[in-house]
């Protein structure tokens, strides 16, 4: 099982890493065509419009859409929550526009506010530690997001179908289950497919 990691901008090797703790093989994508050659993608944190911006010059919005309409699994951690995100609060343009969420940039307040903490996620047994830069947050979720993890009243981690997404950095961390969490998740489309 081959799981590729956007690598355009971000903590591209520490989710590979991850990956490779978690038991699939990581792949980082430079190229659209790579995306043929992975069963799941995640798409990393770093600063969503330069994201954004670089997955149009290089094709990749339609290419990941596509991807995704074909079941397979998509992880966005911090700014790739917000590229998934359908809207973007503050009436700025979505750029994937595939999880029906509405995220806040931000809202943790600037690098020097960043900290760490352990949190519930629903479907992982023990408290998962979390690392938040610059986090967003999920201000609205459509009626099919599931709600995974609620911290100080607001969501930073939900999943809608194919779709995960966490305001936080977990490859930064050890603690590798939410990767486990998404390979698992990688692993039931492909068995699905089948």
């Amino acid at each position: 099982m081959k799981i590729g990691v956007l690598a355009l901008q971000g903590a591209v090797t520490e989710h590979i890493v991850s990956i490779e703790k978690a038991g699939a093989e990581g792949l980082p994508i430079k190229r659209v065509e790579q995306l043929a050659e992975v069963q799941g993608l995640i798409i990393p944190g770093g600063e969503s419009t330069t994201i954004g911006k670089l997955m149009r010059k290089y094709g990749f919005i339609e290419a990941i859409r596509d991807f995704a309409g074909l079941g397979k699994p998509i992880f966005g951690t911090c700014a790739g929550m917000i590229v998934l995100a359908k809207r973007i609060a503050g009436g700025e343009p979505g750029h994937l526009e595939l999880m029906d969420i509405t995220v806040a940039r931000n809202a943790f307040g600037r690098q020097r506010e960043s900290f760490e903490c352990d949190l519930e996620v629903k479907g992982i047994n023990e408290p998962v530690r979390a690392v938040f830069i610059r986090a967003p947050l999920i201000n609205e979720t459509g009626p099919n997001v599931d709600v995974l993890t609620v911290y100080n009243d607001e969501i930073v981690t939900a999943r809608e179908g194919n779709l995960l997404v966490s305001s936080f950095h977990p490859e930064l961390t050890e603690d590798y289950r939410l990767h486990q969490y998404f390979a698992d998740m990688v692993e039931a489309s492909l068995a699905a497919k089948q």
